[in-house]
């Protein structure tokens, strides 16, 4: 794996929100940004082999794409290290490929042009479900307004590279980390022959919480770290905490070739009804 960020550019407001993002992880990071424009050349609606000048036109308009989507980020990170790079292909396949020797894959929410498919539940959830850096779907608005980063975590192994994901953004904003643990009383603790005691499942989910931080506190001695145990869908709990967070950081189980169709209930659910920004960190 190379070491830097990949953002899709498209000529669209959301895409210059993610550029914006990029540039400013770049910065963060000390890493070179690569701005990729897809082009597809064959929409079903066009000649197969259409005039000359038409091929020169649609290179032309997205090489244009390209330029200004340069200036944004050498405007907004002067300092960093810009290239940008032309390819034909669907603009999901395209980036899974650059993905491959990425830091991290920066997208925006929607698109026109070269990424008219960056909706939500498409070329997001494909990137998100295949390629194995972390994937950021960036949501236009004010960066950086609550100095806060949340990640979700469970009771297993899979959460670890979220957690290292977002202590590592955490120290290098200097926010506040909230570890967000949610958890919902199981369906047979209704049943009349069975008791349960709640406190003891509080407890018992408490513990969790702490076991799984307890390294990373160590390791992260500087960042300030809020833990946030809740009785609730963990879709629910995450969305609702996405009001007061810059960025949210979930983990996914994507596996194999069909990585996008694995991609957690958690995670996909989290894409959809997100407020801000989020990072789909692959196990």
């Amino acid at each position: 794996m190379s070491n830097l960020i990949i953002v899709g550019a498209d000529g669209s407001g959301n895409a210059t929100a993610a550029i914006e993002w990029a540039a400013d992880d770049a910065a963060r990071m000390g890493l070179p940004l690569r701005i990729v424009t897809a082009v597809q050349r064959w929409p079903n609606d066009i000649p197969k082999f259409p005039a000359p000048e038409w091929e020169d036109a649609v290179t032309e308009s997205f090489q244009k794409v390209l330029a200004a989507a340069e200036e944004t980020a050498r405007s907004r990170q002067p300092g960093i290290e810009v290239t940008t790079t032309l390819i034909e292909g669907p603009p999901s396949l395209v980036l899974r490929e650059q993905g491959k020797d990425a830091t991290e894959v920066v997208v925006g929410t929607r698109g026109l042009g070269g990424f008219a498919g960056a909706v939500i539940g498409s070329v997001s959830v494909h990137v998100a479900g295949h390629v194995h850096c972390p994937v950021v779907v960036v949501r236009p608005g004010p960066a950086g307004t609550h100095g806060e980063i949340t990640v979700g975590l469970d009771d297993s192994e899979a959460c670890e590279p979220a957690l290292a994901y977002a202590f590592e953004q955490a120290r290098l904003r200097g926010s506040t980390l909230r570890a967000l643990y949610a958890w919902q009383v199981p369906v047979h603790i209704y049943a009349p022959e069975i008791v349960y005691d709640m406190d003891e499942f509080r407890a018992a989910h408490d513990k969790v919480m702490t076991d799984r931080l307890t390294g990373w506190r160590e390791r992260y001695p500087e960042v300030k770290v809020i833990e946030d145990v809740r009785r609730a869908h963990a879709v629910e709990a995450l969305s609702d905490a996405s009001d007061t967070c810059d960025l949210l950081v979930v983990g996914s189980h994507g596996r194999g070739a069909l990585g996008s169709l694995f991609l957690g209930s958690v995670s996909r659910g989290v894409l959809h009804h997100a407020r801000c920004s989020v990072a789909v960190v692959r196990s």
